[in-house]
């Protein structure tokens, strides 16, 4: 009697055998691979670009950025980071490509971004929608800065990742909240940070006028392997590195990623 018919196995696409650092040849942090790995096409192309880093903070992207090359203005609410974005950009001998202004990602328009005659070539909005207080209104005014056919890279906080990461730590109830998008925290002082779906992220992209491109998960492994004693300093970089390329576009590993990441281009 034959047996049961198995489900097809999922298809983990193939990356090449030695997946290296973006074209800045900086030694990256792992967690953020597959967000390097969608920018390099456009980042490392050999054109520069005028880039838009909202809430860039102290220069984890611009400074690489503007190492290879590109023009980067960093608008972040905070005088600290934006110090620190200063040293370090000027330590890399890239202090002349990377400027700083203090402002919020929903007032750009008061800002003197000095974007040249048809807006920037590419913005960045990483981490800023779980914290904003109207995501739509900063995605809107990052569209805006944007010239026609420039891209945004989006990178927010992942609802399932989010409620994976809480239940493996051992804090049931708090997952159960975030999985009915509430607050795992009711009686703090500071407002919950947002969670996101990628139907949610695809939604509000497509709401600000812009055309998203295919949604990856962001640390799909790699927060994972921090949460286990002793996992993160024994796995062999390189291989996680290249897992992490392997699964971001995947289902059903993308799905309980820490982060989204998404591209999406200005019409």
């Amino acid at each position: 009697m034959p047996g049961p018919a198995r489900a097809p196995a999922t298809r983990v696409r193939e990356v090449p055998p030695t997946a290296p650092d973006p074209s800045s040849g900086e030694q990256l942090p792992v967690r953020t691979a597959a967000v390097w790995a969608a920018l390099d096409p456009l980042v490392g192309a050999g054109t520069a670009l005028r880039v838009l880093d909202v809430g860039g903070g102290s220069g984890v992207f611009a400074v690489p950025l503007a190492r290879l090359g590109h023009s980067v203005t960093v608008v972040d609410p905070s005088a600290d980071a934006l110090a620190t974005l200063e040293r370090r950009a000027r330590t890399a001998g890239v202090g002349d490509r990377v400027r700083g202004l203090q402002g919020d990602g929903d007032l750009l328009h008061e800002l003197p971004l000095d974007d040249g005659d048809g807006g920037h070539d590419l913005a960045l909005c990483h981490a800023v929608l779980e914290v904003v207080d109207d995501p739509a209104t900063t995605l809107g005014e990052v569209t805006r800065a944007l010239r026609p056919g420039g891209q945004v890279s989006v990178v927010t906080v992942n609802r399932a990742g989010a409620v994976l990461a809480r239940a493996l730590g051992g804090h049931p109830k708090e997952a159960l909240a975030l999985l009915e998008d509430r607050d795992p925290a009711p009686a703090r002082t500071r407002p919950a940070r947002r969670r996101f779906a990628p139907e949610d992220l695809l939604a509000l992209v497509r709401d600000a006028g812009l055309e998203p491109g295919e949604w990856r998960g962001v640390a799909v492994v790699a927060d994972l392997l921090d949460a286990v004693p002793g996992a993160a300093s024994s796995a062999d970089p390189a291989a996680v590195r290249r897992l992490e390329l392997a699964l971001a576009a995947t289902s059903p590993y993308r799905d309980v990623a820490s982060g989204l990441h998404v591209l999406a281009t200005r019409p």
